[in-house]
């Protein structure tokens, strides 16, 4: 009985100490973290190109309005809307009995001063009138002959032919309208677009940086011969397969809206483009020698954009970045960095300077 009763009291005394038994005391501070794994990169100076987009307006080469330099009725519409016509083509015919009416008049009034013409010349001759009647006869038959040439002018306007080749516009007067030189919109517009030209604004800095990136004929002007091509982003987003040129900037900035117009040239052999549509224009600009930093590698401080460099025992560094231009991916540096520089390219915003990191390149 003594025997069991001892027993137990081992057993319990083994399941006290291994329940609230002491254990190992850990070293003072706890164990250290390894650094952070993060990743870098090594810049390397390379000629970037970037574009400003501007919003655009097009325009054919010619958008050419017909009007009608004398009244009448159409008597015949000779074309249709967004038909391809060339220079002279008749597109309109007017009513012109009026004016025949006026032409047979005027040519009678002629006719009537030339017979008294030739009446007075024996006379004058005979000395039996004046030679001052004469000339008065003969300046009424050249105002005769002035007024019948003006009809007949006006016969030959009923007649309306396109001025240049292009397409026919919107033909709001149908066959029978009365029209008139002094109507509110012309018969019809005739649009050339196989060249087509983009019209767009630029802000007074916009235009002091394009001149600073145009190619210089002198030290003042801008050499636009030279100047580098453009691209159009179409409506659809898409781009337009023909690169342009840029064919004018006005200098002269508009007070009212601050901006100036520039415009510049496409050619539009297959009739994609069209008068009247809007886009964007892509003018670039390179840099040569520069970095491209991501703008993930880089933190804000007091207005100021930094990176971290890494350093040989791969302890990181900040170091400032004077930031001249801005990409879809980042910033473009062209000073204060050196050709090898290597810094860190994610998780910037939980390291410090001084910190050491586990670089992966």
């Amino acid at each position: 009985m003594k025997k069991l009763s001892i027993l137990g009291l081992l057993s319990a005394g083994l399941l006290l100490s291994s329940c609230f038994g002491t254990t190992p005391t850990p070293p003072a501070g706890g164990a250290t973290p390894p650094p952070p794994s993060l990743k870098v990169g090594e810049l390397t100076p390379q000629d970037i190109t970037i574009y400003n987009e501007f919003s655009t307006t097009l325009e054919g080469k010619q958008n050419v309005e017909i009007w009608p330099k004398v009244s009448g009725f159409i008597q015949h519409v000779y074309v249709e809307e967004g038909q391809k016509i060339k220079k002279g083509q008749l597109l309109f015919k007017l009513e012109t009995q009026t004016l025949n009416q006026d032409a047979n008049a005027a040519k009678a009034s002629v006719n009537v001063a030339q017979v008294e013409v030739d009446k007075l010349k024996p006379l004058v001759e005979k000395n039996i009138i004046s030679e001052v009647q004469l000339e008065t006869a003969k300046a009424q038959l050249e105002q005769a002959k002035a007024n019948y040439e003006s009809v007949a002018s006006n016969i030959s306007y009923s007649r309306i032919t396109s001025p240049v080749d292009g397409y026919i516009g919107e033909i709001p007067f149908k066959t029978g309208a009365l029209v008139s030189s002094n109507m509110g919109r012309p018969l019809t517009t005739v649009s050339d677009i196989s060249q087509v030209r983009a019209y767009f604004s630029l802000n007074e800095k916009e235009l002091l940086k394009l001149k600073e990136s145009m190619p210089k004929k002198d030290k003042n002007l801008m050499d636009l011969e030279k100047a580098p091509e453009v691209k159009l982003e179409m409506i659809n987003g898409k781009e337009y397969p023909e690169p342009g040129k840029i064919a004018m900037i006005n200098t002269i900035i508009n007070s009212t809206t601050g901006s100036v117009t520039a415009r510049a040239d496409f050619e539009n052999k297959n009739n994609i483009l069209s008068s009247g549509s809007t886009g964007k224009i892509k003018i670039p600009t390179v840099y040569k020698s520069a970095y491209e930093i991501p703008q993930a590698a880089t933190i804000d401080l007091q207005g100021k954009k930094l990176v971290y460099v890494l350093k040989d025992d791969n302890t990181v560094t900040t170091m400032p970045i004077d930031i001249i231009a801005n990409t879809q991916k980042g910033y473009i540096v062209e000073n204060g960095i050196e050709k090898g520089t290597t810094i860190v390219l994610e998780g910037v915003t939980k390291i410090k300077d001084g910190m050491t990191i586990s670089p992966v390149k």
